[in-house]
């Protein structure tokens, strides 16, 4: 495929995502949303990546380990540095089981848009390494203007978009995605998490 193509796939799907996070609830952004969707399958699906390339084959040992490892490491720094930061105190929000793994499989969700899609597409058009950088860097702007978000998806990103550029499986990054996010959820205050939202919805957001 051609990298022109490439390129406006990527843009396409991008664009749709950044524009149902800034756009207010309602018919509009359930329209952007849906589109986001389509335009991901259809382009996901065209042929242009095996399965394996997609990260979409059973993982390895050494994938489980690096991503297990990474994660512990990630989970364990995050409380610290919230703590450190002051960013701890209460309100905090209370998750349910059933939001907790809503959000597990979000996690994963998110691994396939971030890896088997936007990553490919990045690596096909720039070198490997640069690739990383930047599909951490789209992967931050997305979660603009929350800086607690911004910040460590940043940091994640290019975690998780590095060990999948060495052992291509998205299985062990979204459970570890999830594992980070629920601690995340579980260790700054909502006042600066506002529910883990992102663009409008965190303007929007106020504490009850």
């Amino acid at each position: 495929m051609s990298a022109r193509r490439l390129f406006l796939q990527a843009l396409i799907v991008y664009g749709l995502i950044l524009a149902s996070i800034w756009t207010p609830q309602g018919v509009a952004k359930v329209i952007l949303m849906l589109g986001a969707a389509a335009a991901l399958l259809i382009f996901a699906s065209d042929g242009s990546y095996s399965w394996r390339e997609m990260g979409l084959g059973w993982p390895s040992a050494r994938a489980w380990l690096a991503c297990l490892a990474a994660g512990i490491l990630l989970a364990v720094s995050v409380p610290l540095v919230a703590k450190g930061l002051g960013l701890n105190v209460a309100p905090f929000r209370a998750l349910s089981l059933s939001q907790s793994w809503r959000y597990a499989i979000w996690s994963l969700e998110q691994e396939f848009i971030l890896q088997s899609f936007l990553f490919l597409r990045l690596e096909s058009l720039l070198r490997s390494r640069w690739a990383v950088v930047w599909a951490a860097a789209l992967f931050s702007l997305a979660h603009i203007p929350s800086p607690i978000l911004t910040v460590l998806s940043l940091v994640g990103g290019l975690v998780f978009c590095e060990i999948f550029r060495r052992f291509r499986s998205i299985y062990p990054l979204g459970i570890v995605h999830a594992m980070l996010g629920l601690t995340i959820a579980t260790s700054f205050s909502d006042r600066w998490l506002h529910h883990m939202r992102v663009g409008i919805g965190y303007l929007t957001f106020h504490l009850r």
